[in-house]
């Protein structure tokens, strides 16, 4: 039975940093198990970040650069993580730009060239292409890998910079993207200079304002059924005119945005039948999570913190090993395509 070593990097859009995690991925008779061998995430360096939350306003020049630079910089994290070790691939996610799929493309930079250039291992990158060419969302992409990975749980949330919900029963499987999540309280605790709300504090001391909470649930993206996903740019252009409402007090405006996370998950949530899964930042959220607890009819269930902060990243592992082994790692019926396919390019050290 194969047994993979693969390093899974992911660099989420609350651009918290960048997750690596080496992962052993067994193939059994059963189906595939893993183990977290080592794991940690990378602060992008202040000038990193800043340019990478400019980018979508920035020139073709700017964006082509950076795309290199981002390259040089996930590949030195990783060549200093792996110190020496081999292993089969790296599966670099990247970092979303542009997510556009009804115009048939996502954006994802960081030169997957210049990664197996400079660790000197077999890279995979580009995910989502090959799924929005035959005409999906080329998004989201983790539940083949919840599917795989976690068979004993039917219902998962990651609450990163987006919330994005997949629900499985029998041999059906729905994902989508169900709101915005930390891009939001992220974009709100920046106000007060802070990186994100520690726990809540802030959303906790606010008040609840019900006007700007139903502009945000009337947002036309929350009627849309799945398949549907969202990029940055939505949140710049439909959610972030609402939340910078100055007129409204900080606090008042985060205790209004977690509420409206937790009303939009719920929601999207019901058709689930047990316990949901919560992984990613949010779920470090406290009371993010206890509005969640007090308005979903299911349980919400935490895992251990290296599943909590590394899922995606190890599932991105496993989704560069079914490339390489040439089997599906892009659902249709999650992403709405007209047919499941292999996604990633392949770029050799």
């Amino acid at each position: 039975m194969p047994t993979y070593l693969a390093l899974g990097v992911m660099s989420g859009s609350s651009l918290d940093g960048l997750d690596l995690a080496l992962c052993a991925l067994r193939l059994n008779r059963g189906g595939w198990s893993y183990r977290i061998e080592r794991a940690r995430t990378v602060p992008f360096p202040q000038g990193m970040r800043s340019r990478l939350m400019s980018a979508m306003s920035g020139s073709a020049f700017d964006l082509a650069l950076l795309d290199a630079d981002l390259g040089d910089f996930i590949g030195r994290a990783c060549k200093r993580f792996l110190q020496g070790e081999r292993l089969h691939l790296i599966a670099s996610h990247g970092h979303t730009i542009f997510h556009q799929p009804r115009l048939g493309f996502s954006t994802q930079i960081g030169s997957g060239a210049r990664i197996a250039a400079i660790t000197g291992c077999t890279t995979v990158c580009d995910f989502r292409s090959a799924d929005i060419a035959h005409g999906g969302q080329g998004a989201p992409l983790v539940p083949i890998g919840e599917k795989l990975l976690f068979p004993e749980h039917k219902a998962f949330l990651n609450i990163g910079g987006i919330c994005n919900i997949s629900l499985h029963s029998g041999s059906d499987l729905v994902g989508f993207d169900a709101c915005i999540g930390n891009q939001a309280l992220d974009h709100l605790a920046a106000e007060v200079g802070l990186p994100f709300d520690r726990d809540g504090r802030i959303a906790r001391s606010g008040l609840l304002h019900l006007g700007m909470l139903k502009r945000l649930n009337d947002l036309p993206f929350h009627r849309r059924k799945a398949p549907k996903s969202l990029g940055r740019e939505w949140f710049d252009s439909e959610m972030r005119p609402v939340i910078d409402d100055r007129q409204v007090d900080v606090r008042d405006r985060m205790r209004t945005a977690v509420e409206h996370i937790a009303q939009q998950v719920s929601r999207s949530s019901r058709p689930a039948r047990s316990s949901v899964l919560v992984t990613g930042g949010g779920a470090r959220n406290a009371f993010l999570l206890e509005r969640l607890r007090a308005l979903a009819k299911v349980p919400i269930e935490v895992p251990k913190q290296e599943v909590v902060d590394f899922k995606e990243a190890l599932v991105f592992a496993l989704l560069g090993v079914l490339r390489l082994r040439g089997e599906t790692n892009a659902l249709a019926s999650v992403t709405g395509a007209r047919r499941d396919t292999v996604g990633g390019a392949v770029h050799l050290p």
